[in-house]
């Protein structure tokens, strides 16, 4: 018997990097696994990939409607929720003064806005006793020059994790969340290689950028029965970076 045998996952962002590893490792312990992403292309063939017991969804998590209409139909599909992983989300760069309102209300509405309504819709139909794991950063704690919008989302989704822990507590609900530092994924791309990589790799005592199975492998502890008595928490996986100087991005990617 695997851990996850019997038990139902949604992954939210599961087209690719993280979304997608977690979703790769809940299939292999045995859950049936709903793949949610904005990009249809993408989470279908990954959903191909897993097999039998993986259905893909297109959804926008900043389009209520549209969310809430493919967590039911996964539940409709595979049973109630036991699990939900919400890891979809993105960045930009950008200092305070010159960062364009639209750019912050995009990245809030993803980032932040988007786990709040996949939180408030996955519950609605998760079993009792079920896991929630958010997937912030590192910059939920440490902030970084020139993303303003990317770390206001980050901690709020702290916040959000502890506030839901409580209310969902006394159906046995769990809500976590997982801050990761720099991860090898296409969303952080643009910076492999660089000097702004480099300073990052200086000041993370590991020595290495994560993998997205550096993830994933929390998020099957926090999906199962090890963490039977964790709620509201913020896990740190950044290869010890949150120890050390945090780089200043602003002088990389500034003009």
């Amino acid at each position: 018997m695997n851990g996850m045998d019997g038990k139902h996952a949604l992954i939210t962002g599961a087209g690719s990097g993280i979304g997608l590893e977690c979703a790769r490792a809940l299939s292999r312990a045995g859950a049936a696994v709903t793949l949610v992403d904005v990009a249809e292309d993408a989470v279908e063939k990954n959903a191909g990939e897993l097999g039998g017991g993986a259905h893909a969804l297109v959804a926008d998590v900043t389009d209520e409607e549209r969310l809430e209409q493919a967590i039911r139909a996964a539940a409709d599909a595979s049973g109630p929720l036991h699990v939900a992983v919400n890891a979809a989300g993105s960045g930009t760069f950008g200092v305070v003064t010159e960062l364009p309102l639209s750019e912050w209300r995009r990245v809030i509405d993803l980032n932040l806005t988007g786990v709040f309504l996949s939180v408030k819709h996955e519950a609605r139909l998760m079993a009792d006793g079920g896991s929630i794991i958010n997937i912030a950063s590192l910059n939920a704690r440490r902030p970084a020059a020139g993303f303003a919008a990317y770390c206001a989302s980050k901690s709020g989704v702290e916040m959000l994790t502890k506030v839901a822990a409580m209310e969902l507590g006394p159906r046995g609900i769990r809500v976590n969340a997982i801050a990761p530092g720099l991860v090898d994924t296409p969303l952080t791309a643009a910076i492999t290689g660089t000097e702004a990589e480099q300073e990052y790799l200086e000041n993370t005592p590991l020595g290495r950028t994560g993998a997205p199975a550096d993830i994933a492998s929390v998020v099957l502890f926090l999906a199962g029965d090890g963490s039977a008595w964790m709620t509201g928490d913020l896990l740190l996986v950044d290869g010890g970076a949150h120890t050390m100087r945090y780089p200043r991005l602003d002088k990389h990617f500034g003009s």
